[in-house]
Parts: C-alpha cells; sequence; structure tokens
C-alpha cells in the first residue's frame, strides 16, 4: 500500500522491518562510482558509473531507541559513503516532534539539496516537508507518511499489510494438509494503524485456508519483555496449536524466552521485522522459530539512492521513465532455512 496511516506514538516507529532493499533497484543512471566489489549496508552493490553533480543530503530521523531505527540510521549513513559526490548531513535523532522539526529548519537555511525525513510524527511534521518542498528542496519521505503528497517528492517505506499477508499464506501453506489446524497471534500495540493492518493482512490471508481456524490474539508491545509476558498468558491459555504468528522479531525474544520456560514445541513459530537473532535461529532450525517476514531497514540505503537521484535530475534504473517515482512499497519477503543466508546480511541487532 502506497499510503499509510499516521500515527503519533513513538513506538508507531518499531515497525518491525523487512525485505532487501529497493536500493537494489533505486540507482541512479549516473554514479561516481566504478565498477567494485563493495557492498552497502544492505549488501547491494552501490551504483556504477561516472560520477554525477555533487548532492548534500539532509537527513533527519527521530531517536534510534529500537534496532530497527539504528540500523535504518547505518544504511543511511554506509550508503552515503558509497558516493563520492555525496555529503550527507544528519541530525541528532530526537522523539520530541518541536525539536525534530527545529533541526529540520536548520537543514532548510543550510539550504541542502534534497531531505530525507523518518518523521517521529507524520501528522505533526507535515507543515515543516510543506516548507522544504515550498523552498524548492525535494524530500524523501521515509516510511511513516506526512499528512499530504505535497510535503514530499517520493515517499518509500515498509507495507505493513503485507507483512500480514504473507506471514499467513506462509503458515496456510505448511499447515494446509491437516484438519483443524488451530493458530494464533501475538501483535504489536493495538493503538497503532500498522498493528491493525498487520492483523488485517494476516486475517485475510487465512481466509483462503479453511482448514485453519485463529484461536487467540494477544496484543504485546514491541518489547522483549512484553513478548515475553504476553506468549506466556497464550501458552498457559491455548494448550494445543499449530502456529503462531509474532509480529516484530524483539518481542520475539520474549516470546521464545517464554516458548522454552513453558517446555512447548509441536507448533511453528513465524516472526516479524528482521532482526539478526531471528535469521540465526532459523538457520540453526533447532527450534519453533522458521520464518520471518521482513520490514527492511534497507529502505533507508534507498531513500539515499533517490535522494541523490533527484539531486542530480536523474531518473533510477530499470525504469523508462525519466523521473523516479512518487511512492515506493517495499516488498515484505519471508525469510526462512531455505534463502537465510541472502538476508542476513540485512539483520539488525
Amino acid at each position: 500500500m502506497s499510503q499509510q496511516t499516521p500515527f503519533t506514538s513513538r513506538r508507531g516507529l518499531l515497525f518491525g522491518t523487512a525485505a532487501v532493499s529497493a536500493g537494489a533497484f533505486l540507482t541512479a543512471c549516473t554514479s561516481n562510482e566504478p565498477k567494485s566489489e563493495k557492498t552497502a549496508a544492505n549488501d547491494t552493490p552501490a551504483t556504477d558509473g561516472k560520477p554525477g553533480t555533487h548532492v548534500t543530503i539532509g537527513f533527519a530521523g527521530p531517536q534510534a531507541d529500537h534496532g530497527w531505527l539504528n540500523a535504518i540510521n547505518d544504511n543511511a549513513k554506509s550508503r552515503a559513503e558509497k558516493y563520492e559526490d555525496v555529503t550527507l548531513e544528519i541530525t541528532e535523532g530526537s522523539n520530541d516532534t518541536a525539536a525534530q522539526i527545529g533541526q529540520i529548519e536548520t537543514l532548510i537555511n543550510k539550504k541542502v539539496d534534497v531531505l530525507v525525513v523518518l518523521p517521529a510524527d507524520g501528522k505533526a511534521l507535515t507543515q515543516v516537508g510543506l516548507k522544504a518542498m515550498r523552498a524548492g528542496i525535494p524530500v524523501v519521505n521515509l516510511d511513516r507518511i506526512f499528512n499530504t503528497p505535497q510535503a514530499y517528492r517520493c515517499w518509500v517505506g515498509g507495507d505493513n499489510y503485507g507483512m500480514g499477508l504473507n506471514a499467513g499464506h506462509y503458515i496456510g501453506e505448511k499447515l494446509k494438509g491437516k484438519s483443524d489446524a488451530r493458530v494464533i497471534e501475538l501483535a504489536g500495540l493495538d493503538n497503532l494503524e500498522l498493528t491493525k493492518q498487520r492483523t488485517q493482512g494476516f486475517d485475510d490471508a487465512l481466509k483462503n485456508y479453511p482448514n485453519i481456524k485463529k484461536v487467540a490474539r494477544q496484543a504485546a508491545e514491541f518489547t522483549v519483555e512484553s513478548g515475553q509476558a504476553k506468549m506466556a498468558q497464550l501458552l498457559q491459555a491455548q494448550q494445543k496449536f499449530d502456529a503462531v504468528w509474532n509480529h516484530d522479531d524483539d518481542q520475539g525474544v520474549g516470546a521464545l524466552r517464554a516458548v522454552e520456560q513453558a517446555g512447548r514445541d509441536g507448533f511453528l513459530m513465524v516472526g516479524g521485522a528482521g532482526a539478526l537473532s531471528a535469521f540465526e535461529a532459523i538457520k540453526q532450525d533447532n527450534g519453533v522459530l522458521k520464518a520471518t517476514v521482513l520490514y527492511p531497514p534497507t529502505m533507508a540505503a534507498s531513500a539515499i539512492d533517490l535522494a541523490r537521484a533527484l539531486g542530480q535530475g536523474k531518473g533510477i534504473g530499470g525504469l523508462a521513465e525519466y523521473e523516479i517515482p512518487a511512492s515506493i512499497t517495499l516488498y515484505s519477503a519471508v525469510v526462512d532455512k531455505d534463502n537465510v543466508d541472502r538476508y542476513m546480511p540485512t539483520g539488525f541487532r
């Protein structure tokens, strides 16, 4: 979905995570680097070609109080470093909307060429996005969307509905030969629109499998502690089930602790986000966690590619159009033991 409903909770940034970056494809038509084997933070090659016009990119995001947000910052910095024709002006992240607005206004006053903004609050920061656009500075709106398309030139972000959809299809295919299959759901914060989207996608996918019934759902808080507590409740209430989908790999660490403490097995677990700990557990394949659906922090690397292309007046490789798209929704790939090695470099701590 190319448009997402904005939300105000600071935990709203903790979307979990997902797939290999669109940055693999969002390569500007010209570049500064000769062909090399060097890779960006998302383990995909930086763009090839000749040097282009120098571009100063201002990057403003919220406080990195979650593994996914740290990965966002790391991906942006690492991608920018691949380009000799890019200077990255990065602010100190803040969850205070007034502080973040002030930081963006400073970048506007510095007359950066392009802005990349992951707002702490999409609604509250819409006006400063509009201010930048009116000043002739194109804005790449990263993940949490502003209230109006007039506040950004391009939006790039993840697909919460797609996370649920792909988790549901994966579980459905694993259980399609089992009659009267039972699944449970460990969701995220219920006051966030993203949680509702993930649950809706999951429920819609399960409609394709009449043999499967969702028998319980519990909302956690995207934290290890809440994941452990809420999973313990689910395990106590449900003596038998075949699969569980957990919305976030951080709270999944706690959920797996609860499973171990209860001495339970005989079901499969699918996570959500793309944490390194989840990838490692999937690779070891000696527990209930068999897969995770991604919400990729590598989108920040893609945002840098897009900003550079905008600053140089270029389109992107692989598309016939002269201009970059108005919005790009990344795919929530499913990572299991068959493809985990490919995604391991994208895992966040």
